[in-house]
């Protein structure tokens, strides 16, 4: 066992990329907070507000995926290309690294808990080791190697036969290391005065490395090989609940049968015009009412009601308009997936890059979505049949259902039981109240 930290004693969570990464965290915080440990979210400053609003510290460190997106939108053109995306990555990794170990110094000064989240993991693991403080990491998607699960991203290749999957892994690691390995081993490690990492990185070491994952064990069923150390929690929902939509947004719902959403939230688009025209199509060949969110750049329209059937809007919270739409039309980030399950709603899914393909072949698994649409071929009638697919009896039944047992769980809380029954945190939870937990050690 660990030394449990003291109540006043700061915990730190590292994190960065867009909104549907950087809420979960959030989320994260504030249960901690409320369990009466301070919180530091340190992560780029388009999320300053945010933190603060939760009644986080905010610290700041330079990774702003907003401004990169916005900058570079022939990015979202390479999306789904590993090789392409690994160069990208690596440019401008290093270039944010070179503030990265300042940064995470001031950010734990004094802090009791490190907790690094998804591409800021290995910075949190190096300040975390040159300040003496215990680290856990934490994940939005599964990570951890198994022979029974194929990496998230080869999911989609057909039926691959198990032997593969670990050295599959193995592989993606290297691909990983290649990514980070400028940033991590060349700048931030050296800066603080550690050692290297060997060539091939940090990812094969003996020793387990605890781990928090953010998602529901409906979606992802927690391997059977996965060690101890690897525990799914549920989702981490951040809920706005005093957010208040226009008087022109609330009387468009009011005004007939749900509409169905269609956004793609922090993702950008170097032909928005176009996509834009091919999705307002394809509302229309559906005949079903919208609600457009312009997001990060994804969709190019006029804030308002274009029409009677089409209100366009630049965003708002998942948690409070989910309930009140028939489906929605999204990108299969992770957080808009959960909010979309959390709701019991179908998902269409067109999906940009990343991880997004593996979450639409989780919800087509669950009866709760159509295969994927690939966004480069995308047609209007292809777009309004998935529509269509989706306001069928069978479909919206799945998806009622899934979302009845995801919002009975409450992945904070659990979170905080693990972080507890590892060593990290004293007595905080309420245990009956919580699943009980199996494999915790």
């Amino acid at each position: 066992m660990r030394d449990i930290i003291a109540h006043g004693a700061p915990i730190a969570i590292f994190t960065v990329g867009t909104q549907g990464d950087i809420r979960p965290c959030v989320a994260l915080g504030a249960g901690l907070r409320r369990a009466g440990y301070p919180v530091r979210i340190v992560t780029s400053d388009n999320f300053e507000s945010m933190v603060r609003a939760a009644g986080l510290d905010f610290f700041p460190l330079t990774a702003n995926f907003q401004h990169l997106l916005d900058s570079n939108r022939e990015m979202t053109e390479q999306g789904l290309n590993m090789a392409a995306m690994a160069r990208i990555s690596r440019r401008f990794y290093s270039d944010w690294a070179v503030h990265w170990a300042r940064e995470g110094m001031a950010a734990a000064e004094g802090a009791g808990l490190l907790i690094g989240v998804a591409n800021s993991t290995l910075l949190a693991k190096a300040v975390a080791e040159a300040r003496g403080i215990p680290f856990v990491a934490a994940q939005l998607q599964p990570l951890t190697p198994s022979r029974f699960m194929p990496p998230l991203v080869l999911s989609g290749a057909g039926t691959l036969p198990q032997f593969l999957n670990m050295p599959l892994y193995n592989v993606l690691r290297l691909l990983v290391w290649y990514v980070m390995k400028p940033a991590i081993n060349d700048t931030v490690r050296s800066q603080l005065g550690l050692p290297r990492y060997p060539w091939y990185g940090p990812y094969f070491h003996s020793r387990q490395q605890r781990v928090l994952y953010g998602f529901s064990r409906h979606i992802v069923p927690r391997p059977v090989d996965w060690p101890d150390a690897a525990q799914i929690t549920g989702y981490w929902f951040l809920d706005e609940r005093y957010w208040q939509p226009s008087h022109a947004l609330r009387d468009f719902l009011d005004a007939g049968p749900k509409p169905i959403y269609v956004g793609f939230g922090s993702m950008v688009s170097a032909q928005a015009e176009q996509f834009t025209a091919c999705v307002l199509d394809a509302i229309g060949r559906s005949g079903q009412r919208a609600v457009l969110a312009t997001g990060w750049g994804g969709l190019a329209a006029e804030e308002g009601a274009q029409d009677e059937r089409i209100f366009i809007t630049q965003g708002a919270p998942h948690d409070w308009l989910f309930p009140r739409i028939a489906a929605a039309v999204h990108h299969g980030g992770a957080g808009t997936t959960a909010a979309a399950v959390r709701a019991g709603i179908p998902s269409v899914i067109v999906p940009f890059y990343g991880d997004q393909p593996f979450w639409a072949r989780c919800l087509q698994r669950e009866g709760m979505a159509p295969p994927a649409l690939d966004r480069k071929q995308l047609s209007a009638e292809a777009l309004a049949g998935a529509i269509e697919s989706t306001l069928q009896e069978p479909m919206r039944r799945s998806a009622a259902a899934l979302g009845e047992r995801v919002r009975a769980e409450d992945g904070v809380a659990v979170a905080l039981r693990c972080l507890q029954a590892w060593g990290f945190l004293s007595p905080i939870v309420d245990e009956s109240a919580i699943e009980p937990l199996r494999n915790v050690g």
